[in-house]
């Protein structure tokens, strides 16, 4: 296998992967925003709940596409300590880069909830959803996060991911398990294995995920 046509038939063949655990209550979490698009065919095929867990990167100030960390909305930081001292920032720096991305997570948290509760998930085994796993670092913040929440399993489901990136998150032991269909050495990025691998919008997202419920899926 060298890629996918698009997160839907990514999703898709992860589902084939996920059915065969044989998982009792799986509860599903997909990583906004292209995590989404992989979620739905994996809840579908699991009869599973649909929701999300908003984490943002933490980029560097002089470079936003570094990442020296991540958070969710009301988790944990986790930072690169070490990258961070290596490139000098200043404390005050990550600070308010860590508030402004916060304040981001908890902005599209309430769209893409519409008001409704955070998912109860305490002794559910659940699925963290993303389209890809470039460096770790918001996957372990989810994770990290979802720790809190009592769940009696965790799995990270990705349809490729970086080997070493994928390596550090099993050793790190965010997780019970990490599923990965495509674990490239020349990953080099997520997009360059989708066929089509278009950004997506928060109007997006919302319409997926309401595909997704279709009444019954979502909240169940």
């Amino acid at each position: 296998m060298r890629g996918f046509r698009d997160r839907t038939r990514a999703g898709e063949l992860l589902a084939e992967r996920l059915t065969g655990l044989g998982l009792a209550r799986p509860y599903v979490l997909a990583l906004p925003r292209g995590g989404v698009q992989v979620a739905v065919p994996v809840a579908r095929a699991l009869s599973a709940p649909l929701d999300v867990l908003v984490v943002r990167k933490i980029g560097a100030p002089d470079n936003p596409e570094l990442g020296i960390g991540a958070v969710t909305a009301h988790g944990p930081v986790l930072l690169d300590d070490g990258r961070i001292s290596r490139l000098g920032i200043d404390q005050r720096a990550v600070v308010r880069a860590v508030e402004r991305e916060r304040a981001e997570a908890r902005r599209r948290l309430l769209i893409y909830r519409e008001g409704r509760r955070a998912p109860e998930v305490g002794g559910r085994d659940v699925i963290v959803v993303d389209d890809g796993l470039a460096t770790g670092v918001t996957a372990r913040a989810a994770l990290r996060d979802l720790a809190a929440r009592d769940p009696a399993s965790t799995r990270l489901a990705v349809p490729v991911g970086s080997a070493t990136a994928v390596a550090g998150v099993r050793r790190g032991g965010d997780c019970d398990e990490v599923v990965c269909l495509l674990e490239p050495v020349d990953f080099h990025a997520v997009g360059l294995w989708y066929e089509d691998f278009p950004q997506l919008s928060d109007d997006e997202v919302v319409l997926a995920l309401h595909e997704a419920s279709g009444g019954s899926v979502r909240g169940r």
